[in-house]
């Protein structure tokens, strides 16, 4: 006898979202976390037109798992954001989603409990609460866009957003990043190479149109205009790195042949400190000189910094964990955090007005 079920025979269960209008009638857009918004938009998109000389620097934690610990890191790094805003514009990184090679814990809107319940519906309301709480510091805020649906929840809160390695290659993603309204860093393949950023930055700025959903969360034709802020993040690759001099001109060779823009922000993490956050400052280092020796392509920086130095492993039992500290990639601590970012202040304040002038 034939089968009658042929449709979603792998699938256990569905339940229903609250829409994005939902959320955000729940957690609604402040006047101030509106300004803090349009304010890191328009100074990023000034940097990487080179009408503002500052570096940008996109700061924070791996991953968001605790939002406590998270608000703490915040209320310290807005009082350095004030304090270096002369030569640094600082960005909180804010990253609510990890994609995986095989599987892990996802971030927390898939997972906020950290205990495989999958509680999204939880998630994204915890997700927006806090990059509320960000913007109305005054404190603007990039994330790594992964989920398509996610920026209908909060992207009108966020000023800077990174495509990674696993996906900038993906028509899906590059669609996404078409209609966002933020400028967008694409990183290098995780093999080094740069041609799939180069190919992701010109599909990103033409228009497109794809399957999405719509604040009432309808399925709907999404249909952009490009983003013309797309711009390359590298973060090393294929066991080696790539922030050196020679990488960053051989870099800068192949946006001029693609006919792109020659504006680059570097991640000093991931394969461009092989892992290991004590070389993160180093790499910071080394960027900072190639500035200071005339560099004019590198307007952007990244590095991974928590409360506490290191990383710990996710045990049965949340309690478990310690306060401030990083359950993905490690990451440096508050105090080198604030030590190389005073000192690259300290060290750029007047080579970066030069860049004006040229």
């Amino acid at each position: 006898m034939a089968e009658k079920n042929i449709d979603d025979l792998n699938i256990l269960a569905m339940e229903r979202l609250p829409t994005p209008r939902e959320v955000k009638q729940r957690l609604p857009l402040s006047d101030a976390a509106r300004r803090t918004v349009i304010e890191g938009r328009r100074t990023v998109e000034a940097i990487l037109d080179g009408r503002d000389p500052r570096l940008l620097v996109v700061v924070g934690p791996c991953s968001i798992h605790d939002v406590d610990a998270a608000k703490e890191y915040a209320q310290r790094l807005k009082k350095l954001h004030d304090e270096v805003s002369e030569s640094l514009y600082i960005v909180m990184r804010v990253y609510f989603e990890k994609p995986r090679t095989t599987v892990g814990w996802k971030g927390l809107i898939n997972d906020p409990h950290m205990d495989d319940s999958f509680r999204i519906d939880e998630g994204l309301f915890l997700a927006r609460e806090l990059l509320l709480h960000l913007a109305e510091l005054g404190l603007p805020a990039g994330t790594e866009a992964l989920d398509p649906n996610t920026p209908q929840y909060i992207g009108d809160l966020i000023s800077w957003t990174a495509i990674g390695a696993r996906t900038t290659e993906s028509q899906t993603h590059r669609e996404m990043a078409s209609g966002l309204s933020t400028p967008v860093g694409f990183k290098n393949g995780t093999d080094g190479s740069l041609e799939v950023a180069i190919n992701a930055l010109k599909s990103a700025a033409a228009g497109h149109s794809f399957l999405g959903v719509d604040q009432d969360g309808r399925s709907a034709i999404v249909r952009t205009r490009g983003n013309r802020y797309g711009h390359v993040v590298l973060r090393g690759g294929g066991g080696k790195p790539n922030y050196d001099s020679v990488s960053i001109a051989l870099c800068e060779q192949e946006l001029k042949a693609a006919g792109l823009t020659s504006k680059l922000v570097v991640d000093c993490s991931h394969a461009n400190s092989n892992k290991d956050p004590a070389l993160q400052p180093l790499v910071l280092d080394n960027l900072v000189t190639q500035i200071l020796e005339g560099n004019e392509s590198i307007v952007g920086v990244m590095l991974e910094s928590h409360l506490n130095w290191g990383n710990q492993p996710l045990g049965k039992n949340r309690c478990d964990l310690a306060y401030g500290v990083s359950v993905t990639d490690a990451c440096i601590d508050w105090e080198t955090t604030e030590r190389c970012l005073r000192d690259a202040d300290s060290k750029l304040k007047s080579a970066l007005q030069n860049r004006l002038a040229s």
